[in-house]
């Protein structure tokens, strides 16, 4: 099997700056691009930050901070990750972008390189296919807040090799994740299961069953949850579920993963969930309420 050493991570966003900070912790070289200086400051502090905390809670040593710091190179150039083993992508969840970003990639990613989408509703295939090496591409699905979830989701597409599939698994196990093989089928295990649940959530508030705080503490208190399916919306990102119903939609064309009107409505204006500030809870104040323009 082939030996990964050197990661490449596209994006260091919501999930990149994540994906970036536990592959080098697990002791990979990581380079992470993004579009340019702005958005990859942005997340290489947020993993500064992180790896701050560790080290005032004793977790991890001064040393090891700046050993996992040390491991991560920042970069805007896409020539930047000629020398990677894995290329794994943590873009926006918008097929021609992917592909587009993809196209750039394999033109300078050595022809020995494996490849990998972190997509949570695409099907991988469609991006395997855009390349020079569909049997070399994968899906690695992670979840938010990478550095805390341990499930990571290894998903094999028709043309994924079975030494692909081994380096996908071998690469979760050691980022000391719980991997779970899945095949190519539009929002895998978890989202097929998890995202018609939310939206029931949403529908069961427009229909007056609950407040936004009564349905999240009934979960949380009645199914053991540690997170309401609104408050897990507004986590995940209002806009990212959008792109997931849309997948799921097309897919299945089933009632239950098309976007409800409050969804919608929400999506109109711009209520994203936290990195909005605002969602079915507003995150303005020094703990979240209610939505009141949701009342």
């Amino acid at each position: 099997m082939a030996e990964i050493e050197k990661v490449g991570v596209l994006g260091c966003g919501l999930m990149g700056h994540g994906i970036t900070q536990v592959a080098a912790q697990a002791g990979y070289e990581v380079v992470v691009r993004e579009v340019d200086e702005a958005p990859l400051a942005k997340g290489i502090g947020k993993i500064e930050k992180q790896l701050a905390r560790a080290v005032e809670k004793g977790k991890a040593t001064q040393e090891d901070a700046d050993a996992v710091r040390s491991r991560i190179q920042g970069t805007v150039d896409y020539g930047d990750l000629a020398d990677c083993d894995l290329v794994l992508e943590a873009i926006t969840e918008d097929l021609g972008l992917k592909l587009e970003m993809w196209a750039a990639v394999d033109a300078v990613a050595k022809p020995e390189a494996f490849f990998a989408t972190n997509t949570s509703s695409l099907a991988v295939i469609e991006q395997a296919a855009s390349t020079s090496r569909p049997e070399r591409f994968l899906g690695l699905h992670f979840f938010n807040p990478v550095q805390v979830m341990k499930l990571l989701e290894v998903v094999r597409c028709v043309t994924t090799s079975p030494e692909a599939l081994e380096v996908g698994l071998e690469f979760g196990r050691r980022l000391g994740k719980l991997t779970v093989q899945t095949n190519d089928k539009a929002g895998f295990i978890v989202n097929r299961l998890l995202v018609p649940y939310m939206l029931d959530a949403i529908r069961a508030y427009e229909e007056g069953v609950g407040s936004i705080t009564e349905i999240d503490e009934g979960m949380k208190g009645g199914a053991a949850h540690p997170m309401g399916p609104l408050a897990l919306l507004d986590l995940i990102g209002l806009d990212t579920i959008g792109a997931v119903c849309d997948a799921l939609y097309d897919e299945f064309r089933e009632r239950r993963f098309a976007r409800p009107p409050t969804l919608r409505k929400m999506l109109a204006a711009g209520w994203y969930g936290r990195k909005s500030g605002i969602g079915f809870y507003d995150y303005s104040g020094e703990t979240p309420v209610e939505n009141p323009g949701l009342r």
